[in-house]
């Protein structure tokens, strides 16, 4: 028996999903594969209207409102703080809604606050931490929580285990020994992994024992799944959601990457400051029209034009290079925004850590206003400041407040001997206003913040020692559209004030519209310069695959 049986009901001919649509559902999903204006609640997954979430001092849901209908991927997008943690939460059990919200469930009213074990197996969230074990095998995580098939007397029955386990990976074309170390599996397979054991909760109806047959009624919830992975792997998890949608299951995909939702998604619902501002198919909105609705203000409000250069020379580096770069000079001066582009591999990837001394060079030179640098702590003595792409791992120290990572770098204004905590609070205060920290705590542990915010903390921390270069890797990885407008405008500020920006990205819309320059690296060497009207987005792209 497979793990989704599809449907006997011929497929609709106007559906995006032919042939493999769920189409006992296609007179509600029309054929778009969306909602209609007026959907059968009876028709619905699940049918969330009027929920809203206060917490002390701040309302974080108003009179939401949502449908998933079978066979159906409806991304959940908007900034971060616009809700969608918090309706997250509600939906995995972890917050209790405001009384007054209504929501029917496989055509039964339930309270989504307090799901029996039934009606909670089939609503499944599957966060960007996948919650996996690594140090145990594919069949013991599957088992956590589920438990083992047994046989005579209530043992395990290893051999039925690995069948089970087999045919459910084989679901989703993945051929991996059920007794292999997750650990040890690629990331995108991990994923699936976890999808699976999601999936495998909703191995019963009414056709069947345990295990013979799937109840297809059932909401899956993708929480930022695609946040680590590359894109082939990507696609891989893709596919893997495809299959549950086209045999009929519900799946809400929650993610930054608009490019991802237009490609994966039927239907989108944003929200913004707690509200829902848009709820339609995606074949009715183009990019520029979601990102309007996502921050409220049109997609040329987003960048801020970089300002014009000074004449002197702010970072010079000669004959650099490193594992993959080899032999780039690179001369930035001082208010310009300088881009770097290409694959992994390319050197892109490594450039600013060599520039900054993180990485040893093998040969070359840097140098930051004619000083020469070749160590972090020479870099920092000489002006520079690095933003690295791993912001948790490398860029800040989890485990401190807000204001403790903020002014670190730089604490001699407020004591030699001992620290003026007062003088010290009020700067790091000023600094969170500034960059439009939310919530504005500066004693908040910067672990707790969205991805954004931590950014724009870490950001806050090294803008404070006014860096004669300031080099960035990766600096909107993670991070929604909203908290990336706020990124490039405190940018395009530093480098009015003379700072000079290198800016390592693999987005390439980005460099178009921030940098007044981008250098195309490929197989460690500089392919190209784009500046003027050859720097577009399409050209940048064009040049790294060349």
């Amino acid at each position: 028996m497979e793990l989704i049986r599809l449907s006997s009901a011929p497929p609709n001919p106007g559906c995006r999903r032919q042939p493999n649509c769920f189409s006992g559902r296609c007179d509600v999903l029309g054929n778009n594969g969306g909602v209609g204006d007026q959907p059968d609640r009876q028709a619905a997954l699940i049918d969330i209207r009027s929920l809203s979430k206060s917490f002390p001092g701040q309302v974080a849901l108003s009179d939401v409102s949502m449908q998933i209908l079978p066979g159906q991927i409806h991304a959940l997008v908007g900034q971060n703080g616009s809700g969608k943690s918090t309706l997250i939460k509600i939906l995995a059990g972890y917050h209790q809604p405001d009384p007054g919200a209504e929501v029917v469930m496989r055509g039964e009213s339930v309270d989504i606050g307090n799901l029996s074990a039934p009606q909670r197996a089939h609503l499944h969230v599957m966060h960007q931490d996948l919650g996996l074990v690594p140090t145990l095998s594919i069949m013991e995580n599957l088992a956590l929580g589920r438990g083992y098939e047994t046989g005579f007397a209530g043992r395990i029955n290893w051999g039925r285990e690995r069948t089970r386990v087999k045919r459910l990976l084989a679901e989703f074309e993945v051929d991996a020994d059920p007794r292999a170390l997750v650990g040890s599996l690629p990331a995108a397979e991990q994923s699936i992994v976890a999808l699976v054991r999601a999936l495998q909760d909703w191995e019963r109806d009414d056709v069947g024992e345990r295990g013979q047959g799937l109840d297809l009624r059932s909401v899956l919830v993708l929480d930022e799944p695609t946040a680590s992975l590359p894109r082939p792997e990507v696609e891989r998890l893709f596919a893997a959601v495809r299959r549950v949608a086209q045999r009929g299951g519900g799946v809400v995909f929650v993610s930054h990457r608009l490019d991802e939702v237009f490609e994966l998604a039927d239907y989108v619902t944003v929200l913004r400051d707690g509200k829902v501002v848009g709820s339609q198919p995606l074949a009715e909105l183009d990019h520029a029209r979601l990102i309007e609705l996502i921050v409220g203000r049109a997609i040329d409000e987003l960048y801020a034009s970089p300002p014009e250069p000074k004449s002197e020379v702010a970072l010079e580096a000669t004959d650099l290079a490193g594992n993959d770069l080899i032999d780039l000079d690179l001369i930035v001066r001082r208010g310009e925004v300088v881009g770097v582009a290409g694959l992994v591999g390319s050197g892109r990837d490594e450039l600013a850590s060599l520039l900054f001394g993180a990485e040893p060079l093998v040969r070359g030179a840097v140098r930051v206003n004619g000083q020469t640098v070749s160590n972090p702590r020479g870099a920092v003595t000489a002006g520079m400041a690095l933003v690295p792409a791993d912001r948790k791992g490398e860029g800040c120290i989890p485990s401190h407040s807000v204001r403790e990572n903020v002014m670190l770098p730089r604490l001699a204004p407020f004591g030699r001997w001992w620290l003026r905590r007062t003088a010290e609070r009020q700067a790091a205060q000023e600094w969170v206003s500034k960059v439009e920290l939310r919530p504005a705590d500066p004693e908040r542990a910067i672990i707790t913040l969205s991805g954004g915010n931590q950014q724009k903390a870490v950001l806050a921390r090294w803008l404070r020692t006014e860096p004669a270069v300031l080099v960035l890797d990766e600096p909107t990885q993670g991070v929604d559209v909203g908290a990336k407008a706020s990124i490039y405008e405190l940018l395009a500020s530093s480098a009015a004030t003379g700072t000079a920006v290198v800016m390592c990205s693999s987005d390439a819309e980005e460099l178009a519209h921030v940098c007044d320059r981008v250098l195309v690296l490929r197989s460690g060497r500089l392919a190209t310069e784009l500046s003027g009207a050859s720097l577009t987005s399409d050209r940048i792209v064009q040049e790294i695959l060349s």
